[in-house]
């Protein structure tokens, strides 16, 4: 009974957590938007996939349209995550072998959608550096409100960098006590170098302080600030946070009749 009410805590703090970080994307740009976003990390098992699936939950409860788009094309976890499979993936519609209505699947979750790539593509930063892509990610960004993308980890391959050129901004995750400095530093290096727009950060993993949770941001001079539990994190210098622990711009609308259509 204890680790069931335990649990129940855990997903509470994670949707909690969540729906501040979503309040925070909405805040960071008020002239613009942000509407299509990119999570990324510097390096594998930091959570990247996991914060960019509950992100997306969050935003489909808040009512909102979204679509989550697997994009670490050598290591795909999404599917199984949320217990849904296509016959066709990206490769599939940029090789015009099937429409993305059809590559495009329900979840469980109203108003939330799935898009995910097929094993063994060949090539997979050709395929993302191609015009074909960038046009694929336009299309989904005028039939949804968000559409969110998980990437490869930074310090693999330079996809991450490649798809936050297309979107509005990138999440950087940074799972707390595992990430070296020197490893986070190199990997926002590179983005910055790639131009991309770093609209902020999510710390994973973080220490459980009385059933709270503990929420702190870095200011531009690197100086470490907290803030109390349960209040949003303010935006400092363009870059965000929000703490989570876990476990595992365009509004065209859709010709009539369509499922994917906007909210």
């Amino acid at each position: 009974m204890a680790l069931k009410k335990r649990a129940g805590n855990d997903r509470r703090a994670v949707q909690n957590a969540m729906k501040t970080l979503l309040a925070n994307i909405r805040f960071a740009s008020v002239d613009k938007p942000i509407q299509t976003l990119a999570v990324t990390s510097s390096k594998p098992k930091e959570g990247k996939s996991t914060t960019a699936c509950n992100l997306a939950r969050a935003i489909a409860s808040s009512g909102a349209s979204v679509v989550l788009v697997e994009c670490d094309m050598r290591r795909r976890s999404l599917a199984n995550m949320l217990g849904v499979h296509s016959s066709g993936g990206i490769y599939a519609v940029l090789s015009e072998q099937a429409t993305l209505d059809e590559a495009l699947v329900e979840v469980d979750q109203p108003g939330m959608f799935f898009l995910d790539c097929e094993p063994h593509i060949p090539n997979p930063a050709d395929l993302i550096a191609s015009r074909r892509f960038a046009d694929l990610i336009s299309q989904l960004e005028n039939r949804f409100n968000y559409v969110v993308v998980d990437t490869p980890p930074v310090g693999a391959f330079v996809d991450a960098a490649e798809i936050g050129q297309l979107v509005d901004g990138v999440l950087f995750v940074i799972r707390e006590n595992y990430t070296r400095r020197k490893e986070v530093v190199d990997a926002v290096a590179q983005l910055r170098k790639a131009e991309v727009h770093i609209i902020g950060t999510v710390m994973n993993c973080c220490e459980n302080i009385g059933n709270e949770y503990y929420y702190s941001y870095y200011s531009k001079d690197g100086s470490h600030h907290k803030s109390s539990a349960g209040q949003p994190d303010p935006v400092v210098d363009g870059v965000l946070s929000a703490p989570v622990k876990l476990e595992p711009a365009s509004r065209a609308k859709r010709p009539s009749g369509s499922r994917f259509a906007k909210r």
